[in-house]
């Protein structure tokens, strides 16, 4: 079982840009479809993006696309989420999210292992 840590959150304003990185410990990282779930208070879990093993399939919500990118770098063990022209709705506490050696996450069944989380907060 992968785990992961993730890091870069904070507080930022309406329009701004946040780089999140959650960093994974496991021989086979390279081989895990990895995805970020974000949870607003008050509200379920819910999907944001996703990226196979290779880095060539990613999959988006549609409430980010165009403007959330996810990215990974095996060697480094790391998946990224560039979050560009953020709105106060992405206010949330962001997860990281392994799912199954050359699957594909959309859903929360998709998931086998979870970070702690990191907060996101987007002021108006």
């Amino acid at each position: 079982q992968v785990q992961l840590v993730e890091t870069g959150g904070g507080l930022v304003q309406a329009g701004g840009s946040l780089r999140l990185s959650c960093a994974a410990s496991g021989r086979t990282f390279s081989s895990y479809a990895m995805g970020w779930f974000r949870q607003a208070p008050g509200k379920g879990r819910e999907f944001v993006a996703a990226i196979n093993w290779s880095g060539a399939i990613t999959n988006y919500a549609d409430s980010v696309k165009g403007r959330f990118t996810i990215s990974r770098d095996n060697a480094k063990k790391t998946v990224y989420l560039q979050m560009n022209s953020l709105k106060p709705e992405d206010t949330a506490v962001y997860y990281c999210a392994a799912g199954t050696p050359y699957g594909s996450i959309r859903r929360l069944d998709d998931v086998r292992s979870w970070g702690q989380g990191t907060q996101v907060t987007v002021s108006s």
